[in-house]
């Protein structure tokens, strides 16, 4: 009733547009309202649903899809259908080696209680023995704290006086330079380090003779006799 209503506004509308020009335009239309009206009535039958029988699926069917030929589908047919199911209860039961499998991981995943004892004592006792030899080894760094400390400062001290030093001699070379050249020379010109080779040459040598000196010396001193005893 709503579709013919539809389509009879429809109509007056349209010739109320054109002022019913062409009949041609009006058959279009007649056409059109019955196809809506056609539509409107059309009322589909329900599908028909077997919800009666059981869906056992034919494993030597080669459009069985994979999933269904497993043994987990097997449980689910066995658990919805039962016995109805043809499906044999014994062969759902897990095999030596899975029911082996899943006792190894049962006591894996789930010790029992002595065995998580024994665990957590362990594990205890082994963050112990690691809490006790840091404690030792900060204990001893302390221990050496004093030690270290001075040794730094010793070398330290070395540092700065061996600094000095070369520092001091440095502006003695450059002196001695100047005063054999008659003008200032650059630390790193050829002159400048032949003639500290020549100055270092001779210190060694100088060195060498006051040794051998002492050592002629220590040699040719008199022997003093022991003193008579009484």
């Amino acid at each position: 009733m709503a579709a013919s209503m539809l389509c009879r506004r429809t109509a007056a509308t349209y010739r109320t547009l054109n002022g019913i020009s062409s009949s041609n335009a009006v058959l279009s239309l007649n056409s059109r309202c019955g196809f809506l009206l056609q539509t409107a009535s059309y009322n589909p039958k329900p599908l028909k649903l077997n919800l009666g029988e059981s869906y056992i699926p034919d494993k030597n069917s080669e459009k069985t899809p994979e999933w269904q030929k497993t043994a987990r589908y097997d449980r689910k047919l066995f658990g919805r259908y039962g016995s109805a199911s043809g499906i044999d209860p014994a062969s759902l039961w897990p095999s030596k080696e899975q029911l082996d499998r899943i006792i190894a991981e049962e006591r894996e995943w789930n010790p029992p209680l002595e065995v998580m004892l024994k665990n957590i004592e362990a594990r205890e006792r082994e963050e112990t023995e690691k809490r006790l030899a840091k404690e030792k080894i900060i204990a001893d760094n302390m221990a050496k704290m004093p030690k270290m400390v001075e040794d730094w400062r010793r070398q330290k001290r070395e540092a700065k006086q061996k600094q000095k030093e070369e520092k001091t001699r440095r502006t003695w070379l450059l002196a001695q330079a100047k005063e054999r050249f008659g003008f200032a020379v650059d630390p790193r010109s050829p002159k400048f380090l032949e003639m500290v080779a020549e100055i270092e040459k001779e210190e060694k040598m100088r060195k060498k003779l006051i040794k051998r000196r002492m050592k002629e010396e220590k040699m040719a001193a008199p022997i003093t006799p022991p003193a008579a005893s009484s």
